[in-house]
Parts: structure tokens; C-alpha cells; sequence
């Protein structure tokens, strides 16, 4: 996988060089807990011998024209937006499709659906969806925020957007989304789902809500499902960031759950990682913690969703 040349504030500042309380406290701001006012105030407080409050504040904050790897125009994949009907949702959502230039009706693919963070479909999400497509998948990740007009271009207004909004109806868009996927006409009905913090929640809830349309299930630092644990078939393969306390002290009855119910699925927990680590838009991305995760990924949908 070929990254961009230029990362400049990841490579200035890895996570070895910023202090565990910066990347707890960016945990607490993305997830509303706190402002962005405490947030600075608290980074403030640091020091970090040789960086600027800016510097810190901006290598924590996503920097969405450092994490493309693959083009809009890579000429492997074709990119569009797509609306669709979502009955169960908002009545009308949007997504980004990305199918591979070689699928066709003679030549048709395995489908996986993305679901993005809390702060609506930004462009380290819709990279995902490409890397899926150059991987041999239609991918299709849908934006939450739609009804509002769609992602704003920014993540502090993505997230305060997304709040205003019916999580059951979120949920709703995604597993319209789902059906969408599986009765594509390229699609061989088969699907798999990946997200990313609120997306790896949503991927365990509709493993469990849907267990004839989700396939596989790949949650990255997801909370389990509010309900139905005992419906899931489908075979999960989660990752987890051994920093990120507030999702890990979730795992424990989660996994209590699968057992207890027969569910196929295997626990990856990545050493000296915090949440969002593979987003390679900030300085809590790792490299080689990253790549891995996405090469099982890549591995296991492919296992999973052969026809």
C-alpha cells in the first residue's frame, strides 16, 4: 500500500511524542464530553519540550490532506455519490459508491458497507471506501448528516450536527444502505461492514439487527449493540486500541455476550495505540498498527464474502 510522500505533522510529531493526557483529553473533545475551549485549556497545562500549543492542538486534529491513498481518479475504480431511499431512516439518504472498474454483470463483487465516526461522512472515510474498491469491493459509505446537508467540511461542526440528530434514524440510513448493497445489481448479495468508533458501533448493531444482510463484521473501536447480541451470525473481527480505555471497558460483557451465544469472531487489541489510530489524518495514526489491521480486514472479507 503506497501512502502519500508528505506527512509533515505526523512525522514531526508521533504519538511516542506527545504525553498519553493530550490524546485522552482529544478522546473526551471528540466525543463531546468536554469543549474545545477545556480541551486547549488542558493541552496548555503540558509541557512538551521544543512544541507550541498550535502544534499539538493541530497534530491532534485531523488534517484530512494528509491520509488520501487512493485517488477519486484512480483509473481502478469509479467514484460517485449516490442517493437512495431510506424508509427506515430520514426518508431520503446519500453515500459515497465506489465500485471497481473490472465488476460487472458477467463479473459481479462482494459489497461492504462503511460507516463513519461521529461527525459525518469526512474524506479519511471516503478514502476507506476507495481502498475497499481497490481491494475488489463495491464499497458504499453512507453520510449521516445528509439530512442536514451533508458533512460540512469541518469535524467540530460534523459532531455538533450529528448530535442534533435521531440515532435510531442514523441507524435506519445504514441499514437501508445495507439492503441497497445486497440487492445491488453488481452485487453477488453478499456483505460485509466496517466502522469506525460511532461506525464500529453501528457495525455490531446491524450485525445483530440484520443477520440475513450483514455477512461480516468489522468494528474498529466500536461499542457493542444496545440489543439483539443473541441474533448475530454473522462472523466479527474486532480491533481494538489497548490506550482506549472508555471502549475497552466495554469489551469484557461484550465478549461475555458472544461467547455465551455462539458467535464467530476474533479480538484484536493493538499494543501502544489510542482510538483512531488507523485514521492517518492525525498524529494518533500508526503506521504499522494500521496496515495490519486493514491487511486482516482485507483477509477477512475476503474469506468471509466469497461467493
Amino acid at each position: 500500500m503506497t501512502l502519500p510522500t508528505e506527512r509533515p505533522i505526523n512525522k514531526a510529531l508521533t504519538s511516542e511524542k506527545i504525553p498519553q493526557e493530550a490524546f485522552d483529553w482529544y478522546d473526551e473533545y471528540a466525543h463531546g464530553d468536554i469543549d474545545r475551549r477545556t480541551f486547549l485549556s488542558r493541552l496548555g497545562t503540558l509541557s512538551v519540550t521544543g512544541l507550541t500549543l498550535s502544534v499539538v492542538a493541530g497534530a491532534l486534529t485531523p488534517n484530512y490532506a494528509l491520509a488520501e491513498q487512493v485517488s477519486f481518479n484512480d483509473p481502478d475504480i469509479t467514484a460517485s455519490y449516490v442517493e437512495y431511499e431510506s424508509p427506515n431512516g430520514h426518508g431520503k439518504a446519500r453515500g459515497y459508491l465506489v465500485i471497481p472498474k473490472n465488476v460487472n454483470a458477467d463479473n459481479k463483487a462482494a459489497a461492504v458497507l462503511v460507516a463513519h465516526e461521529n461527525r459525518g461522512l469526512n474524506p479519511y472515510i471516503e478514502d476507506v471506501a476507495r481502498r475497499l474498491a481497490k481491494a475488489g469491493f463495491i464499497a458504499f459509505a453512507p453520510d449521516a448528516l445528509f439530512p442536514l446537508g451533508g458533512y460540512p467540511g469541518n469535524d467540530d461542526e460534523g459532531r455538533a450536527m450529528q448530535k442534533t440528530l435521531d440515532g435510531n434514524k442514523i441507524e435506519g440510513d445504514f441499514m437501508d444502505a445495507a439492503t441497497l448493497l445486497k440487492n445491488h445489481e453488481l452485487s453477488t448479495g453478499k456483505v460485509g461492514m466496517v466502522g469506525f468508533c460511532y461506525g464500529g458501533y453501528l457495525t455490531n448493531a446491524l450485525a445483530a439487527a440484520m443477520p440475513d444482510t450483514i455477512h461480516a463484521g468489522a468494528p474498529y473501536y466500536g461499542t457493542p449493540a444496545k440489543s439483539n447480541i443473541d441474533k448475530i451470525t454473522a462472523p466479527l473481527q474486532l480491533h481494538f486500541a489497548e490506550l482506549d480505555k472508555r471502549v475497552n471497558d466495554s469489551w469484557p460483557a461484550y465478549e461475555k455476550a458472544l461467547k455465551a451465544n455462539n458467535v464467530e469472531y476474533t479480538a484484536y487489541v493493538y499494543p501502544n495505540a489510542n482510538h483512531g489510530f488507523h485514521n492517518d489524518s492525525t498524529a494518533r495514526y500508526q503506521e504499522k498498527n494500521a496496515e495490519l489491521a486493514w491487511e486482516r480486514t482485507i483477509s477477512f472479507f475476503k474469506k468471509t464474502l466469497s461467493a
